[in-house]
């Protein structure tokens, strides 16, 4: 295993200095009232938003053809291409896939990606739609609206002036209202189960670089306002270890509610042992927002990476899937034996889906995977 595992949703494929450039704010309609959203066990009134589980059908897959040199190397540019093509022509198998893309890389996308992906022209830095993307909410009445976090390069690690207007394209092209807030957070940083439970890392969400001075209690006001969350589940992550300082889709997700998957390093020599260690042991002690015990899977992390990848920056774990009405989306490594005995935990996982397994490795070198990748518009 591994010492330098990446939590996901990365930056790219080299160092990058802060930007000092600043996300854009700015509300397109209000939030709505979530007032009757009060307490475990509650029922929302009509008004009142939720963020749905990802299990829930979808209208389409939101992705960003979005690798540039400016923060990739030149070699990896067309490689990074190539396998964000390989995720969406096999996500669109299953749904429509929306794909945003620079107009000098229309001609480009068009020769690798499938047919039926709609291309939309917008400007961008980076290819992460997970956490520059908004995160979709719907409430009781059907109406469905967009939440912009305020996307910063992740704590001005990187640059993002054209990332932090990714929200507003892509609710503009859903024909759906932005909600407004002024957290700032990734949607990589946070896992929902549709119910009002969410899993949160400190380390990303409670970090100076975010959110100087936001404590627990704001932001699960926050949340419960904008996404109908009732029970925040902690796990501290750890700060500066990677660009996302520790995003919770790579630590633990929801199969459905009161169940989890979590990411496990056996590897003693890791900093992600204790790490994960750790996270296993809250979550196995943990309640969901109706106050029911929690059954958490555990995943291991691969032994071995395909050579020519760098072991310190190569972001290698299978909690980072994504899940689509027929199908689950997750990485392979080249380690047959872990790839095989993780793709068999989440046929189990997920009966009825499909399992398909991709080589992500130009991604994942950068940092991230496939969930990383995509975000759900949901039906």
């Amino acid at each position: 295993m591994f010492s330098g595992l990446l939590g996901a949703c990365g930056g790219g494929g080299e160092d990058n200095a802060p930007s000092g450039n600043k996300a854009a704010g700015g509300a397109v309609a209000p939030a709505g009232n979530a007032g009757d959203n009060t307490g475990g066990g509650t029922t929302p009134g009509t008004d009142a938003w939720l963020m749905p589980d990802e299990t829930g059908p979808h209208k389409a897959t939101w992705m960003a053809y979005g690798a540039s040199p400016a923060i990739w190397t030149a070699t990896q540019v067309p490689q990074v291409q190539q396998a964000l093509a390989r995720i969406a022509n096999a996500i669109v198998a299953y749904e429509p896939v929306n794909m945003l893309v620079r107009q000098d890389d229309v001609d480009n996308a068009r020769r690798i990606l499938d047919p039926r992906i709609n291309l939309v022209v917008a400007a961008l830095d980076d290819l992460w739609m997970r956490d520059t993307g908004p995160v979709f909410v719907k409430n009781a009445k059907g109406d469905k609206a967009g939440v912009k976090f305020n996307f910063n390069g992740w704590g001005n690690k990187q640059v993002f002036s054209n990332d932090s207007k990714v929200a507003d394209v892509v609710t503009r092209q859903a024909a759906v209202p932005m909600l407004a807030t002024k957290l700032v957070l990734e949607g990589g940083g946070m896992e929902v189960d549709g119910k009002g439970t969410a899993i949160i890392t400190e380390s990303c969400v409670l970090n100076a670089n975010r959110n100087p001075g936001l404590s627990k209690a704001d932001c699960e006001a926050e949340l419960k306002r904008l996404l109908g969350i009732r029970k925040v589940i902690w796990l501290p992550g750890i700060v500066n270890k990677d660009i996302t300082d520790a995003h919770t889709d790579f630590y633990a997700r929801f199969v459905r509610p009161g169940v989890v998957v979590a990411h496990n390093e056996p590897d003693p020599y890791s900093y992600e042992n204790a790490l994960t260690k750790r996270h296993l042991e809250i979550l196995q002690s943990a309640t969901d927002a109706d106050n029911l015990p929690l059954q958490v899977v555990t995943v291991d992390a691969p032994g071995n990476i395909r050579p020519g990848n760098d072991r310190n920056t190569f972001a290698a774990g299978y909690i980072n899937f994504y899940v689509t009405k027929g199908a689950v989306f997750m990485p392979e490594f080249g380690d047959a034996a872990a790839d095989a005995k993780a793709k068999s935990q989440y046929e189990q996982l997920f009966p009825g889906r499909t399992v398909v397994q991709i080589n992500i490795d130009p991604i994942a070198a950068g940092g991230g995977g496939i969930h990383c990748t995509t975000q759900q518009e949901p039906l």
